[in-house]
């Protein structure tokens, strides 16, 4: 069989070939080659390719070719999205190529309340995006039926596993329709997405466009080890004056909730020109929502983000990555750097990292299958000097890493154990070894009792004696 060299080469109809045409689509990706054909024979398919592969339409147009148009109240196809901002981005994408189709397309998910997504629901459906928590929570009200599914698809499945939503998808599997065509995507293949696709896909054929957990071959990748947090930001504040014709358009990753506010304010102070904005967990939904689309349109320059904005963004044009601080789930590097080099374009991933993060460095590697250059501190820089609670925060986590490889390894901040001899008990009070016949405690003992015997039990007692009044 010849490989498609273009889309009109697939079996899609007028409508879908237009809208891929307007959406400048001109020829398909190595992701779509393989798995087009594939889903409209009617196979299941489980597929490993990073964001920005053009994964979407892989399964995107099939689906749409499928249902085709729209019928009855309830939705054939069920596409499952980790993150509300991948669920809007899904509904963007299938919206776009079913311009001229009739086909109704909602997405749910939580953030805000249900009341206007249970109405879209009732006014009929023909395909449903959905996080898996908003899904269940409008099935067990009563307001979605799910009998008439005859697609499902899981969208960054690995996401899903990180963010533990493998009870709600089993939950999901349980009250679905069996006979139904199965899509899994994933960006990486951990032992849990394996277990996973075993479950539910049927005599699956594997599409695989990159190895698992590969980082594009478009973007650039660069280390800076960095003694700690100011030095940090000093090389970060040196690094965007630097390139600063070549940063337009940069994301910034951060651990926390915190680190990303306080990367958000410094950017504000020190950065070039340009607009700041900031997304995670604590901010509202059209916050977010605003912040991403003001990023994809141009308008803002940096975006700090947590780990929660790392999928569901799709800007072609992002020129850099910045790790301010190394993931702790180690996929979460590969879908971060995957914000840039996107749609065959080229990007840089920067990650700075501190003496505490090195070893996740090394796994880090390890997984990619590549070592990922190391860069010297510009001399320009200034290394400031380690603080000593955050030098104590390093050997903290070092000490925790050594621990959790050897289980005897005690370190600097273990749990000191009291060594008591065998045979010996320990009195509370003094902390020492306790001796028969001592009084429990000699602490404000009189050795030289008052004048005339005043502490002695004759006179206590007649102390206590009630006094007689006097006529």
């Amino acid at each position: 069989m010849d490989t498609p060299a273009a889309f009109t080469d697939f079996k899609l109809n007028k409508q879908l070939l237009t809208a891929v045409a307007e959406a400048g689509f001109t020829e398909p990706t190595p992701v779509q080659v393989q798995t087009i054909p594939l889903l409209l024979a009617g196979h299941d398919v489980l597929g490993i390719a990073q964001t920005g592969t053009g994964k979407t339409a892989a399964f995107g147009l099939p689906l749409l070719m499928k249902v085709k148009y729209a019928q009855g109240e309830h939705p054939r196809a069920l596409v499952l999205a980790p993150t509300r901002e991948l669920a809007i981005q899904l509904e963007k994408h299938l919206k776009a190529l079913a311009t001229y189709t009739d086909l109704r397309i909602y997405a749910i998910y939580g953030g805000l309340g249900p009341k206007t997504q249970i109405e879209t629901i009732k006014a009929g459906l023909d395909i449903l995006i959905a996080t898996p928590g908003r899904l269940m929570e409008i099935y067990l009200k009563g307001d979605l039926v799910l009998k008439n599914l005859t697609t499902l698809v899981l969208d960054e499945a690995d996401k899903m596993m990180d963010m533990g939503f493998m009870p709600q998808i089993r939950r999901i599997l349980e009250i679905i329709p069996r006979k139904r065509q199965n899509v899994l995507f994933s960006a990486t293949m951990p032992e849990r997405v394996t277990q996973l696709s075993e479950e539910f896909l049927e005599f699956p054929v594997r599409v695989e466009v990159t190895p698992p957990a590969q980082p594009a071959q478009t973007v650039t990748q660069s280390l800076y080890e960095v003694p700690n947090l100011a030095t940090k930001i000093n090389l970060l504040e040196y690094l965007l004056h630097r390139d600063a014709e070549e940063m337009t358009r940069v994301m910034l990753f951060a651990r926390t909730k915190e680190n990303a506010d306080e990367i958000a304010r410094f950017l504000q102070r020190k950065a070039p020109i340009g607009e700041v904005r900031v997304i995670h967990g604590n901010k509202g939904q059209n916050a977010r929502l605003n912040s991403m689309d003001a990023f994809k349109e141009g308008n803002v320059r940096y975006l700090v983000a947590t780990d929660v904005a790392a999928r569901g963004i799709d800007v072609p044009q992002v020129s850099h990555v910045v790790n301010f601080d190394v993931p702790l789930i180690y996929d979460d590097y590969v879908h971060r750097i995957g914000r840039t080099g996107r749609a065959r374009h080229t990007g840089a991933a920067i990650t700075f990292a501190n003496p505490a993060e090195r070893q996740h460095i090394e796994r880090i590697q390890d997984m990619i299958r590549q070592e990922i250059p190391l860069l010297p501190i510009p001399a320009e820089v200034e290394i400031t000097t380690t603080p000593f609670l955050e030098k104590q925060a390093h050997a903290r986590v070092l000490d925790e890493q050594r621990r959790r490889e050897d289980p005897d390894f005690a370190g600097a901040f273990h749990e000191k154990k009291e060594w008591i001899k065998p045979g010996v008990t320990i009195d509370k009070r003094t902390g020492k070894p306790f001796e028969e016949g001592r009084k429990k405690s000699q602490k404000g003992a009189k050795k030289n009792p008052g004048k005339k015997g005043a502490s002695a039990p004759g006179m206590k007692a007649i102390k206590a004696r009630p006094r007689r009044r006097s006529s």
